[in-house]
């Protein structure tokens, strides 16, 4: 792996910047080292004894083989490589737990830990044996050929909605909290029709009926991806010490889950990196980077994110800028 000279700060102290074109973050030794940490590692309480766990794909040369989930230093669940998200079950209500999810790889290596993630179960609620409603009026639109994006009404209950499941078909796919009425699939395939309901979750357990079915079909694998792409995206330039740098900034794009890493590309060349080593800043992320000494350089820029499920999602429009003009093209 290449490390790309930054000779000045950059305006996210946490960003790791890597020169990458399809970066994997495997080694150069021909896949040697055990994948990497998971990111993007999110908990939620589901009900009263249960939490919703879910993380980024992490991409690994040999693949990832499966994911182990640890309640502090206890392993109490795995799941195949293709899955990132679980349910622990059997919890205690009214506490908090603390969970890191690991990537073992094909050859049985074993990655490093994620960040500590915590969530707290709510309070049970003494004989409460009433369902949610089903939640009312889903719709949905596809956001891209691998993702949609659903909504729904909120449903009732005689306490409170703890969470709702997204459903595919018959499996259970996603977990929200219970004041979220909205969320963003990924991982679909292009061109495939989708068949999804909603169920509300109370914090005893009591699932209400399922709601009515959205189906869906994704377009094909020759759509841009479009709505998966950051936006806002805007190009600026500055001068320091006899150098000029490009400003870019960013809203990250809807995705159910947190995005960690951006792809940046100058001048339809090689992609460089952008990896978050902590928490992404909510909503619009800045960077800075150098791009040489000569003024009156056009360059053209565009962005794209690796979505929760480890697929890059669309390009950002794409801006153009002239190193010392102080300004580019933008929305």
């Amino acid at each position: 792996m290449r490390r790309v000279p930054v000779p000045h700060s950059l305006a996210l102290a946490a960003l790791a910047l890597v020169a990458a074109c399809g970066w994997s973050g495997a080694a150069d030794d021909g896949g040697e080292r055990p994948p990497g940490a998971p990111t993007g590692v999110t908990a939620q309480a589901g009900s009263a004894t249960s939490v919703h766990v879910m993380w980024n794909a992490v991409a690994s040369a040999p693949g990832v083989h499966a994911y182990e989930i640890y309640r502090g230093t206890t392993k109490i669940s795995e799941v195949p490589g293709s899955a990132h998200m679980v349910d622990v079950t059997r919890l205690t209500p009214s506490t908090t737990y603390v969970f890191t999810v690991r990537a073992r790889d094909g050859d049985g290596r074993l990655g490093p830990s994620s960040r500590q993630v915590r969530a707290r179960t709510p309070a049970a609620v003494a004989a409460d044996r009433s369902a949610p409603s089903r939640p009312a009026r889903p719709t949905g639109r596809a956001a891209g050929s691998r993702a949609v994006q659903l909504s729904w009404g909120a449903a009732e209950d005689d306490r409170a909605v703890a969470s709702y499941d997204i459903y595919q078909g018959t499996a259970k796919v996603h977990s929200v909290g219970g004041s979220q009425t909205a969320t963003v699939v990924t991982g679909l395939r292009p061109g495939t029709r989708y068949t999804f309901t909603i169920r509300a979750r109370d914090a005893a357990d009591n699932v209400s009926p399922a709601s009515a079915a959205v189906r869906l079909t994704t377009p094909g694998s020759d759509d841009d991806g479009g709505d998966t792409a950051p936006t806002g995206f805007r190009v600026t330039t500055h001068r320091a010490d006899g150098a000029h740098y490009l400003d870019l900034s960013w809203l990250p794009p809807r995705a159910d889950g947190v995005v960690t890493e951006y792809q940046i590309q100058l001048d339809r060349g090689q992609p460089t990196s952008l990896v978050w080593g902590g928490t992404p800043p909510e909503g619009r992320a800045t960077h800075s980077f150098y791009i040489g000494r000569e003024a009156g350089v056009g360059h053209r820029v565009r962005i794209r994110a690796r979505l929760p499920d480890g697929t890059w999602g669309g390009f950002s429009a794409e801006r153009t800028v002239t190193t010392g003009s102080g300004s580019g093209t933008g929305p």
